[in-house]
């Protein structure tokens, strides 16, 4: 299978354009968490109406896997704490979001949603360990923050890391993680675009504002992860023994 991964797009409209183009050249694509932009100049009722539109084109054309992130929350929950609503009303045929898992052959995609406190971040953990029981055999997660203690959370002077994820991969040990919301860890000197959690790969994809996103294509029938961005273009063999340039 081939899988186009980005994240933080954050209402950029022309990379929105691009997704709809490439789409077709893969068999899934994975949107890891801030489609919209908080700190934008449209206002979040009208950057949700768009976004929805968007997504509702590329569920056309290949099914679409979607978690939110720290930009995606619309409506407050009696327990004070943010959660993407909207997301949960855009799910439909070929598009999936927050707490879903997509099964196809030969391995499952978790879907996490962004937890915005103690309510919400109690729930990941026993969506995670129901979806375990099903044993994929290739079995990925969709999560916006990175692990804790890895190069993807270095912001440039701080590592900014998710502790429970870190803890719930070594726990679980699924074989691949994609991330988001630290936008120049893959263009740092500390930071990087994947990683590993024991024999778990970990990725982001980083942020530039162009009209390119910065993406990864993953294939796992090779096995193999492809990183594109102003850099240029790298490849790893996801193999458990450790990173390799392919």
């Amino acid at each position: 299978m081939k899988i186009l991964v980005v994240a933080d797009l954050h209402y950029n409209l022309k990379q929105f354009d691009w997704l709809l183009e490439k789409a077709p050249d893969f068999e899934l694509v994975v949107i890891a968490g801030d489609l919209l932009d908080i700190a934008g100049h449209a206002e979040l009722d009208a950057q949700i109406v768009v976004i929805t539109k968007y997504l509702e084109k590329l569920r056309t054309l290949v099914p679409v896997l979607v978690c939110s992130g720290n930009h995606d929350g619309d409506v407050k929950t009696d327990n004070d704490e943010y959660v993407a609503e909207w997301l949960q009303e855009a799910r439909n045929e070929n598009l999936f979001v927050d707490g879903d898992t997509f099964s196809f052959d030969g391995g499952a995609i978790t879907i996490c949603p962004w937890w915005d406190g103690p309510v919400t971040q109690k729930e990941l953990a026993p969506l995670l360990r129901e979806a375990k029981k099903e044993n994929p055999p290739l079995w990925i997660w969709i999560h916006h923050a990175p692990p804790k203690d890895s190069p993807l959370s270095w912001a440039g002077k701080k590592e900014y890391g998710d502790e429970l994820l870190l803890s719930l991969i070594e726990e679980l040990q699924p074989a691949l993680v994609f991330t988001g919301h630290i936008h120049n860890a893959p263009f740092s000197s500390a930071g990087a675009w994947c990683d590993q959690v024991g024999d778990t790969w970990v990725f982001n994809a980083g942020r530039e504002m162009g009209a390119l996103p910065t993406r990864i294509e993953i294939d796992t029938d090779l096995m193999e992860a492809t990183w594109i961005s102003s850099m240029g273009v790298e490849t790893r063999k996801l193999a458990p023994s450790g990173p390799s340039n392919a």
